[in-house]
């Protein structure tokens, strides 16, 4: 289990690598497959929280 400050620290860092991942348009420069593999990866995970 992780602490709050871990948890804290986490979300800080998620926050600031998509400002940095925005603001470069890093995706749109990564390898086509990839790219598809992230987007499966975020459809999964969104699928998932409709479920609940």
């Amino acid at each position: 289990m992780s602490t709050t400050r871990q948890r804290r620290a986490a979300r800080r860092n998620i926050g600031k690598a998509a400002t940095a991942a925005r603001r470069k348009r890093t995706i749109s420069h990564l390898p086509k497959k990839t790219r598809r593999a992230l987007g499966r990866q975020a459809s999964k995970v969104a699928k998932r929280r409709r479920k609940r």
